[in-house]
Order: C-alpha cells, then structure tokens, then sequence
C-alpha cells in the first residue's frame, strides 16, 4: 500500500467527494496528510475516524509522500504541484495546467489505463466535460476509427464551483421576488437563462472549454485525425452536465450495435427507452459514477453518423471519481490491492 498520501483542496467541492470515495473504498494508504491554504490551515477533518488538521501547503510538504491528489486552482498547481514530484511521488492533478504538457499523462481509467501506468510523476485528470464525452466515445472509437466528432455541452453551475451553485439558487429567488442580485462567477444572470460562453474566448472564436475538449480528447484517444467541434453552454442546473453528441464513423455503426456497444463498456449505463419517457436526465444521474447514455440514434444528415445524449454527474466522475480510480488503478499496478 502507499505510505503516505496527501490530498491537496481537501475541503473544497470535488476534494469532499474523493474523501469519502477514499473512505468507502477502503483506499490503501498507511497514512493521509490534508494540505490547504494558510486561510484554512489549523482547521480539523474528519476522515477514517480520526480527527487531522489541516495544514498549510507549502513546497515542503511533500516529503514523505508516495502519492499526491490534487484538487486546486490552475495557479497553485503550477506553483506546488512540480516540488511533489521532485521529491519523488506520483501526483494526480485535476487542475487543466498540466494537462496538454507533452511529458504528462491524460488519463480516463477506462479509456487509456497504460499511460497512467506508464506515467512519470505528474498525471492529468481530464476536464470534467471531455471525461464523460471521452468514456462515451471510446466503445464507439474501438468499433470503428472515429473521423468527426459535434459535441454541444448543457453545462451545470456546479462545475463553476462552490460558488456557482450559490449564484443559481440565490439569483433564482431574486428573480422570483422581482429583486435585483449581484451574480459573482457568471457575467450575466444564470437563472432562467442559458450562456454560450464556459472559459474565455480564444481563438476562432471558439471558447477555452470547447478547445479542452478539441485538444484533450486527441490526446486521450491518441488520435489527431480526429475533428471535433463543441460548443459548450452554461445552464440554470444545478449538478451533472449533458451534452449531445454526433460522431462520424469510417463505416456505418446502427443504433442497435452502438446500444450494445455502450452497455457492455465499464462506467457506462444505457437509459435508451424514448417510447416511455426513459432518457438520462441531470436530476436522475446526480451522486453516480457512471456516464448515461441515451437518445440514440441515426444521423439523417450523414450514412456514416451517429447521434446521442449523454449526462454525468462532473464532480463524481467528471472530478473526484476519475482521480480516485486512477489512484485505484496506481494501486492495483503496483501493489495487487483489489477493491473490498
């Protein structure tokens, strides 16, 4: 088992879901470490029914460690993360710093397990909309090579954060009492309203997330043939994003062989019944692991295309579930562990 792991933004969003998921699984660890900010350093955690405080992180923080989990801002990544590798342990980062960094491991544990064993140090955690289009995708890629990829994300406000979520409930009574609000996270208001700007715009127009999802789906599939265009779209939801999905394939997959293909692939669960109402929805899929896929069906447009809804809970696995398993697998590589 490691020695010792350190869980970096423990307290934050995504961090609280990884301790429980380390808690319930059983992770095999000797012993944890918690690192935060100065503002939060002193503060208890409970974990595995002992009481840790939390301690500031700093550069020196990582001796000792074997493992590192982290769940922080791009900024301080780029900051701390190097010094955990330099002093010798494997770091999972779910920052987008690293991610593009040729050197470095993209990793969905279902989809491209070697390069995470196969890693040197630091390995990326891909973004949260990118995890569950990739996981959706790779049955479909294994059948047949994908040549183009439309992807359309209904992305939840909890993927902005602690934060985001605040500014949807909040504005969402505003609005109903006809008050004015002050949103913080979101330049325009969120409730009852969709904005079809995530990130920053860069170039050609297209948005920082959609690009994530151009740039990290080659890489995780190990494929820049493939096109993709996305066009990703904040909406008053509170948790799991939703994306509708057409892919071009070099020969014709049915829907029926793309049924199949989802529904024998690890982490992917079909809701496919249209005649009874049976489709995946955000409020139906929050506090799984999985990615839900449904709606399929032929592309009119195109003999070689084919279309789908997909919806994952983007802190579970689109975050703290895609850490937590390559943490898992790292150990079941290195140690034989197999989960209780």
């Amino acid at each position: 088992m490691f020695k010792q792991v350190a869980i970096v933004g423990a307290t934050g969003a995504v961090g609280r879901i990884m301790l429980r998921m380390l808690q319930q699984r059983k992770f095999p660890a000797k012993s944890y470490k918690f690192l935060a900010s100065a503002r939060s350093a002193g503060r208890p955690l409970e974990f595995n029914d002992r009481t840790y405080t939390l301690q500031e992180l700093t550069h020196d923080s990582f001796q000792g460690c074997d493992l590192v989990i982290a769940s922080t801002p791009d900024d301080i990544a780029a900051e701390y993360l190097p010094a955990a590798v330099q002093s010798g342990a494997t770091v999972i980062d779910e920052s987008g710093y690293f991610r593009m960094k040729p050197d470095v491991a993209l990793v969905i544990p279902e989809v491209n397990p070697r390069a995470a064993i196969e890693a040197k140090g630091m390995i990326s955690s891909p973004n949260c909309s990118t995890t569950q289009l990739v996981v959706a995708l790779k049955p479909i890629y294994d059948a047949s090579k994908i040549r183009r990829i439309i992807v359309s994300t209904y992305q939840a406000v909890s993927g902005a954060g602690l934060q985001g979520t605040t500014d949807l409930m909040d504005g969402t009574r505003a609005h109903l009492a006809s008050q004015n609000f002050g949103y913080t996270v979101f330049k325009h208001p969120i409730a009852f309203n969709a904005i079809p700007q995530i990130g920053s715009f860069k170039e050609d127009g297209y948005t920082s997330e959609e690009l994530k999802m151009v740039y990290e789906t080659r890489k995780i599939l190990g494929d820049e043939s493939i096109q993709v265009n996305a066009t990703c779209v904040r909406i008053p939801v509170a948790n799991c994003h939703s994306e509708s999905i057409t892919v071009e394939t070099e020969r014709p997959i049915s829907p029926e062989e793309a049924h199949k293909l989802f529904a024998a692939f690890p982490g992917v669960t079909v809701v496919d019944d249209p005649a009874n109402g049976r489709y995946p929805m955000p409020n139906e899929c929050t506090d799984s692991d999985d990615v839900f896929v449904g709606r399929i069906r032929k592309d009119l447009s195109h003999p070689n295309g084919l279309s789908f809804w997909c919806v994952s809970d983007n802190l579970r696995k689109g975050a703290a579930t895609n850490a937590v398993q390559i943490a898992e697998l790292l150990a079941k590589h290195r140690f034989g562990w197999k989960p209780a």
